[in-house]
């Protein structure tokens, strides 16, 4: 018998029914698509609203500090950034203490989308959060932390 063979559609279901990784990942696209629809007026993502929220801070921030907050690597990040620098949400600009680095700072522009777009946050983490049974939100969040 090949090693093919050997592998029964009972495993096939197992991993449908008990898989972390898989049902994780069908929960953020249902949670991605449910934010991307709330925030289509305003014209953004969510991965958007991430970005620009994780740059609403006093200080400008690096480019490292953020990309290890959204677990994105500076590829990634700098690819995400150029269509926010562009629109005027963002400000990129070389790092004085290192001018291999990058500063990132929200602009007044991108503060004001932010403030838009809060309202549509809140709505929609509202109601996602309603659908939250077992253990509930912080119990659901707290996991999440662990797992990332």
């Amino acid at each position: 018998m090949s090693k093919a063979e050997s592998l029964s559609f009972a495993t096939t279901i197992e991993v449908r029914d008990s898989c972390l990784c898989l049902h994780v990942q069908r929960a953020a696209r249902a949670l991605a698509r449910r934010f991307d629809e709330a925030f289509r007026p305003i014209g953004i993502t969510h991965g958007q609203f991430s970005l620009l929220m994780s740059l609403n801070r006093p200080q400008p921030a690096r480019m490292r500090e953020v990309s290890s907050l959204l677990a994105m690597d500076r590829t990634t990040l700098t690819a995400n950034l150029k269509p926010l620098e562009r629109r005027g949400l963002v400000a990129v600009s070389a790092d004085p203490a290192d001018k291999r680095g990058r500063l990132l700072v929200l602009t007044d522009t991108g503060r004001d989308l932010l403030a838009a777009a809060m309202p549509l946050w809140r709505r929609t983490q509202e109601s996602a959060g309603a659908l939250i049974t077992l253990g509930g939100r912080d119990v659901l969040l707290a996991d999440l932390r662990a797992l990332s």
